[in-house]
């Protein structure tokens, strides 16, 4: 492998309750290899722990483990304020994960956990679009909804570390969908990839007719209950009428969203990832443009896709060994 002038080498992890990624790269963004694994989930914190040693171990297996500066892991879930162990993975049948130390020993270089979006904003600017930005948000639009935030160019963490948490800001106060926290009323609760068919359900009460007369009934079956958001966003890339009107009150809900971190972050630039957004781009985007003046105080900021694609989170934790983020 050719390394190149004063190239610095790290291992990015994203840890995730379905899989975990580990992929080796370079301080200039150039990913040089990588594996994915379906996260292990029966053996618990240990085999969690012999599962990220053994991915580390084969994607530096032609550079060696001497040439890295570190290991950055993203992890979905809460960590104890030293950012050293997963306290509360809700996608896994266990919590209290330790990761810095026990990978730490194993490997002999030093290891940094981050939570996923805060990690995910670290490498948007770091290798994305919000390079030359100072004041910058990205939020994730995927089975739930998340950010990390950065203002006058600092990561914010808050107390607990989860000054990220803007997919749990109340966006209905009559509370009429239960968040998966258990609270009412958040964004999540409306227009996430896991939470969407709920708010279609709602919205179509009482329109049971107009829906067993449409294309997206066609699509689930005629069965409200299979409604997925996959299936309301591909019939109204069909020209589906009545999921259109659906998948525009989603994004009226995303831009009152949205026009919360405006308002609280005042970001130059706001960058969208997760698998809603990522597959479904012009109708999660453009109705967020669209009704957001409706509801921003401040100055509405550009807001894109991530040029980072589904990689954001990855970037983010090779960038967090090369930098200081705290």
């Amino acid at each position: 492998m050719n390394e190149g002038v004063k190239r610095r080498y790290a291992v990015g992890i994203d840890l995730g309750g379905t899989n975990v990624r580990a992929a080796l790269g370079d301080d200039r963004g150039n990913v040089l290899a990588r594996v994915e694994e379906k996260t292990e989930r029966r053996k618990g914190p240990e085999g969690i722990v012999k599962q990220l040693v053994r991915m580390v171990l084969t994607v530096t297996s032609e550079l060696g483990l001497e040439r890295i500066e570190g290991v950055g892991v993203a992890s979905a879930g809460t960590l104890d304020p030293e950012r050293r162990v997963i306290k509360v993975f809700a996608n896994l049948p266990f919590n209290e994960i330790p990761i810095v130390d026990p990978l730490e020993r194993e490997l002999k270089v030093p290891v940094k956990l981050l939570n996923d979006c805060s990690t995910a904003v670290v490498g948007e600017k770091t290798f994305g679009a919000g390079r030359d930005f100072e004041n910058l948000v990205y939020i994730t639009i995927s089975t739930g909804i998340g950010g990390g935030v950065y203002v006058d160019g600092h990561l914010l963490f808050g107390k607990d570390g989860n000054a990220h948490e803007v997919g749990h800001m109340t966006i209905d106060m009559e509370g009429r969908l239960l968040c998966g926290c258990g609270k009412r009323g958040h964004w999540e609760a409306y227009c996430s990839g896991e939470n969407i068919p709920n708010y279609a359900r709602l919205l179509l009460h009482g329109r049971e007719k107009e829906f067993k007369e449409s294309m997206l009934s066609k699509i689930v079956g005629g069965d409200l209950q299979n409604l997925t958001a996959k299936s309301i966003y591909d019939a109204a890339k069909l020209g589906d009428p009545l999921s259109l009107r659906i998948v525009e009150h989603v994004g009226r809900a995303n831009a009152i969203g949205f026009s919360n971190v405006v308002n609280l972050y005042d970001p130059e630039l706001i960058t969208v990832g997760g698998t809603v957004a990522l597959k479904n781009p012009r109708l999660v985007i453009e109705p967020i443009r669209k009704h957001l003046p409706e509801y921003a105080l401040n100055r509405v900021p550009e807001i894109m896709i991530t040029p980072l694609g589904g990689d954001a989170v990855l970037y983010g934790a090779l960038a967090i060994v090369f930098k200081e983020v705290v």
